[in-house]
């Protein structure tokens, strides 16, 4: 049975898991690590994903996309501050949707996330020796419905199956948990690249129930990334006059520094950032180099109001779990940006004991996907887990009011019925507006879908009986029906596209994703012909070199052979070419090592001839027939 995996697909990076002897374990990728970065490079029509695509960033800024993860299932009102800050091109779509834009092509995030996808699914099917199509993806537990189902489309771009979308925290937790006997209440704080969210659960007995979530999908580590920033832009532009935020190469330097500032101030009370030839003077035209000492307090000062943001979800998380802090149990960390000392000791203040620490924040909630993906396949028995709908749902209703049927928090899958009438006389329909949010108003909530009842027959106001039912499955897909009692007229919607992609845009780019597959399929097996060849020729020209007594004869026919494989390599040649010459080289190297190999001889030390033995001898001694004696 193939196997299905498990996948964190991150802002910053992403990890891919599997059972595999009873325990979910970490994949390793292409380079041997354990984590890929969420990045994706467009340079010389190539499509460059993870740590390949991250090391070309610098020189190619307005190329190489990353977070793309805080723009999916979001709407250009919604993310256009981070569109702003990004060194690449983020522009609204007709649609009011987000697309980058590299080289006049648009792309959108579920595209992008789809390519960082298709890279650990090829990595691990490599690795595990088989074509993986199955998986569980999971989310920010505070991702509404349009970032979800994005989510889902991205996955099904790649080419994969998505069996469920899982929430992070709920992950980890099953991670966590799954050896766990009793029964515990078990905070999760996951602190991304760029989500945050907190959930409450009850751990236990195999049953994994959240009992409530909450969080700010706006909060991040990027964020901290963009406070030190803005700090190193706002100085240096007081030093020289020179904005660094306008020139993208100087940007994405100054992000990359900032990033590594931050990690290294996890360890260290102070640190260094240097970036020489970052900006020329626009008097002089001489180089400026920044070159800034950051200490751990200076960070923890920038990042102040960023902190004090953390507060009110976990507050709201215990609140909605109807628990004081001192009524848990553990407290697990996930996401790196857990490891900053401010966080870690803000979560002590706030929860009143030391988080467990022992394990590891990046690659926990991969682990927990691959637990359900084993639960979904059947690979692991007795554990039950009971998610919850992060945000109310509900309709609008006269006077423009948000009226909740499903409150947040609610354990899915969930159906709710309710029963509502018209507020005019003569009503020959009405238009059901589904809603999610946690405002009073229906303007200040986000729609999800509008659909019509109609030809009702005529009424007075409050004589229609219409039942609106609202229904969750375990995926977290919300299908609204609407029936009036008296004459059994009925009509429903399925929430989807609400991602601002269409279902056709979708189909395009899984064809898109499929052919850019194979291409990249064959573009890898050129450049391994290629490297083989190569190292075949430096192999055979150290054969030359250190064949001394060979003879210009002897070295013709490899010499002529390394000249084509070289001719070849320098020609950009195809794939069929250069195995070609690759076996044409080995074929004359293998000839060249046996002509100038030394020759053992069995005769005497003084060189003096020997007597070939007669076969009638009976003996099994021969003289080597290569054997010539001294002086022939």
């Amino acid at each position: 049975m193939a196997k299905a995996v498990g996948i964190d697909l991150g802002t910053t990076n992403s990890v891919i898991s599997v059972m595999e002897g009873g325990e979910s374990v970490v994949l390793v990728n292409s380079e041997g690590n354990r984590t890929t970065p969420s990045v994706v490079g467009f340079k010389d029509d190539q499509r460059l994903v993870g740590q390949v695509a991250k090391r070309q960033g610098v020189l190619n800024p307005k190329g190489t996309i990353f977070e793309a993860k805080r723009f999916i299932g979001r709407t250009w009102d919604e993310i256009q501050h981070e569109a702003e800050r990004a060194p690449y091109e983020v522009v609204k779509g007709d649609d009011g949707g987000v697309r980058f834009v590299v080289a006049g092509e648009q792309h959108t995030p579920e595209a992008i996330s789809a390519m960082v996808l298709r890279k650990l699914v090829s990595d691990a099917s490599e690795q595990l020796g088989q074509k993986i199509t199955k998986a569980v993806i999971t989310v920010p537990a505070y991702f509404n419905n349009a970032q979800r189902e994005a989510t889902q489309n991205a996955g099904k771009i790649a080419g994969l199956e998505v069996l469920r979308i899982v929430n992070e925290p709920t992950a980890a937790a099953l991670a966590y948990g799954l050896d766990k006997k009793g029964s515990e209440t078990v905070l999760v704080f996951d602190l991304g690249g760029g989500t945050f969210d907190v959930s409450v659960l009850e751990v236990g007995d195999g049953v994994f129930e959240v009992r409530s979530t909450s969080g700010d999908t706006h909060l991040g580590g990027s964020d901290f990334d963009y406070a030190i920033v803005n700090w190193l832009a706002d100085e240096f532009k007081a030093e020289y006059n020179v904005d660094l935020r306008k020139d993208k190469q100087a940007l994405q330097r100054l992000i990359e520094a900032s990033e590594k500032a931050k990690i290294e101030l996890s360890g260290l009370p102070e640190t260094t950032i240097s970036l020489p030839f970052i900006a020329m003077d626009p008097a002089s035209n001489a180089p400026l180099y920044l070159e800034k000492k950051l200490s751990r307090s200076k960070f923890e000062d920038l990042i102040g109001s960023l902190l004090g943001r953390i507060r009110g979800p976990v507050e709201q998380a215990l609140k909605d779990a109807k628990l004081s802090k001192d009524k848990i149990d553990e407290i697990i960390l996930v996401g790196g940006s857990t490891r900053v000392p401010a966080v870690k000791k803000l979560v002590k203040e706030l929860l009143g004991k030391e988080p467990n620490q022992t394990v590891n924040p990046d690659e926990v909630v991969a682990l927990g996907a691959a637990i359900q993906a084993g639960v979904l396949t059947g690979e692991v028995d007795d554990i039950v887990l009971l998610d919850v709908t992060p945000l109310s749902l509900g309709v609008e209703t006269k006077g423009g009011v948000f009226t909740k049927l499903i409150e947040r928090n609610t354990t899915v899958p969930v159906r709710k019925t309710e029963t509502f009438t018209t507020a005019d006389h003569n009503q020959t329909g009405v238009e059901v507006h589904v809603l999610q949010g946690e405002r009073s108003m229906a303007g200040d909530n986000k729609s999800l879908g509008r659909f019509k009842l109609e030809n009702l027959p005529p009424m007075p106001a409050g004589a229609p009986q219409i039942e609106i039912t609202y229904d969750i499955d375990a995926n977290g897909v919300l299908n609204v029906s609407a029936k009036e009692k008296s004459t059994g007229k009925a009509a429903s919607i399925t929430i989807q596209n609400t991602t601002t992609l269409a279902d056709d845009e979708v189909d395009t780019m899984v064809k898109d994703a499929e052919r850019h597959a194979e291409e990249d399929r064959v573009r890898r097996e050129g450049a391994e012909a290629r490297n083989q060849l190569d190292s075949l020729r430096l192999q055979a020209q150290k054969a030359v070199d250190e064949a001394e007594g060979a003879s210009d004869e002897q070295k013709q026919p490899l010499q002529a052979a390394m000249d084509e494989a070289k001719t070849a390599l320098d020609g950009n040649a195809p794939k069929d070419e250069l195995e070609s010459k690759g076996q044409a080289l080995a074929a004359a190297l293998q000839a060249f090592m046996q002509a100038t190999a030394p020759q053992a001889a069995d005769g005497p030390d003084d060189g003096e001839p020997t007597t070939e033995a007669s076969p009638a001898d009976g003996d099994d001694d021969v003289i080597d027939a290569d054997f010539k004696p001294s002086g022939t």
